[in-house]
């Protein structure tokens, strides 16, 4: 059998088919988006009406391969990743992923695995290794089966909510002031983080805290972690709702990193831990369960956290938390390329002011460093911001953990202090990439987390973003012009 086949025959799945139509009957549904993620974490896909469920469910959709990498141009005018003589991809739909819109109840939403085409030379039906939601599924169990462990994620996904004109141009300002933590500034969002949060709990995420952080109309509101898979999923339904809310109320929900020159960029601090064991539990809300298929409103619950210190030192990691951070420092230099992917994320790391995390070096509550140990039992990588593709990040993470739990690495000790400080009593520490191009090239250097991004993968992604480099390089920007246009005579 194809890998298509078998991800159409796998267990259980033609209960849950049944189970969406029920739902679609239930509900009223008309028509599903069949969605998949770029290689830039752009939510793309098709829109198909319902009755063609089962059929869909079955046989898939077809879509051009490029659609992996947005369909782009390089600077040369060749469509990035593939041309126009390419097959066209199979998306499959992942039935317990379906849920309903509820800005329109008509619509659902599903996400899908995509394949090669079935009338290929070679491979056909093969996972389309440019999938990197299907990547990061094939790591994660992967990651599991080697060493009965599974990675969760919560991330903090900073973002901005910026005004426009009469005719729809930004005004290149922030709804409200930069005032951290500031409640009345908090209290101006209100008509637009409660709707998120309302959108947000009828899809699935478990809202637990939020907040105005350092720029103008900037916040961060946040879920309770989960698996690696899920959480990316949910961070992408995030921003799918952030935009649907920005329309709502004509504002621009920014996920750009800085936008602002003198205040804070949008992070997106990822923390992570290791878990043996634990049950699915269904997400409920007052008694009644969330409309939509289960499997979307569940997350884990229990099982024993491998990062937990193991010793009497109760701020230290435990053995394979070490390791594990071990293996992320030691790649720490080609993770920053998926972390902090655009132009524009170096801007964040420049601005050493606001806690630019870019030093290669690890503490416990120390946020002068690019990874911390931020409770008991999770520890977070700080350089990742708001544009990053989670997917990506995820699938690397998991080989940075899987490096340094197979060759039980060791990390140097925690820096406790300001890292600052450290540096003028001698520490010699090795600042992070600081350029999306140095950042491209340790990673093509890495060969550990390159092969997160198997094949396919790593061709768009690198020639992606290598163009964007070279168009940033070749671009005279306003910078340009207000310093050189009257330097001479």
């Amino acid at each position: 059998m194809t890998d298509l086949e078998k991800h159409v025959n796998q267990p259980g799945r033609a209960k849950l088919v049944k189970k969406v139509r029920e739902k679609i009957n239930e509900l009223g549904i008309t028509y599903i988006y069949y969605q998949f993620i770029s290689v830039t974490g752009r939510v793309v896909g098709k829109g198909i009406p319902a009755d063609h469920w089962e059929r869909t469910a079955e046989k898939g959709f077809q879509l051009v391969y490029g659609a992996t990498a947005n369909l782009f141009l390089d600077r040369h005018n060749n469509y990035i990743g593939y041309g126009p003589e390419a097959m066209e991809l199979v998306g499959i739909p992942d039935p317990e992923t379906f849920v309903q819109l509820p800005w329109d109840k008509r619509v659902g939403r599903v996400f899908v695995t995509c394949f090669r085409n079935r009338e290929e030379r070679e491979n056909p039906g093969g996972h389309l290794t440019s999938d990197c939601r299907g990547n990061l599924r094939i790591f994660m169990d992967e990651f599991k089966k080697k060493h009965g462990l599974e990675l969760r994620v919560g991330t903090e996904p900073e973002m901005m909510w910026l005004t426009k004109n009469e005719d729809g141009t930004p005004t290149g300002k922030g709804f409200s002031k930069p005032f951290c933590y500031h409640i009345d500034q908090f209290e101006s969002l209100r008509p637009v983080f409660m709707k998120v949060i309302e959108y947000a709990k009828a899809m699935g995420l478990d809202m637990i805290q939020g907040d105005h952080e350092d720029a103008p109309g900037q916040l961060e509101l946040n879920w309770t972690y989960d698996n690696v898979l899920r959480n990316a999923d949910r961070l992408s339904t995030y921003r799918q709702i952030c935009a649907q809310v920005a329309r709502e109320h004509n504002l621009i929900a920014c996920f750009m990193t800085k936008p602002f020159m003198g205040v804070s960029a949008s992070g997106c601090h990822t923390n992570m831990s290791l878990w043996k064991g634990g049950k699915i539990k269904v997400n409920k809300l007052g008694n009644k369960t969330l409309p939509g298929v289960e499997e979307v409103f569940s997350y884990v619950e229990g099982g024993t956290n491998t990062f937990m210190p193991d010793t009497k030192d109760m701020q230290l990691p435990g053995k394979i938390g070490l390791q594990s951070i071990a293996g992320i420092m030691e790649h720490l230099p080609a993770l920053t390329a998926l972390g902090s992917s655009t132009v524009n994320s170096y801007r964040r790391l420049w601005d050493q002011g606001f806690w630019a995390p870019v030093y290669a070096d690890w503490g416990y509550q120390n946020r002068t460093c690019g990874l911390r140990v931020s409770a008991p039992g999770r520890f977070e990588y700080r350089s990742v911001d708001s544009m990053h593709n989670p997917y990506l990040l995820g699938a690397a993470l998991l080989k940075a953990c899987d490096h340094g739990i197979s060759k039980k690495l060791k990390p140097a000790a925690p820096e406790s202090r300001n890292i600052y400080e450290a540096q003028k009593a001698g520490k010699d520490v090795k600042k992070l990439p600081l350029s999306l191009g140095e950042a491209l090239a340790r990673l093509a250097e890495d060969e550990v987390i390159k092969s997160a991004m198997p094949d396919e993968m790593y061709k768009v992604f690198h020639w992606y973003k290598n163009d964007e480099w070279e168009r940033f390089l070749g671009a005279t920007t306003q910078w340009d012009l207000d310093t050189y246009l009257d330097c001479l005579p």
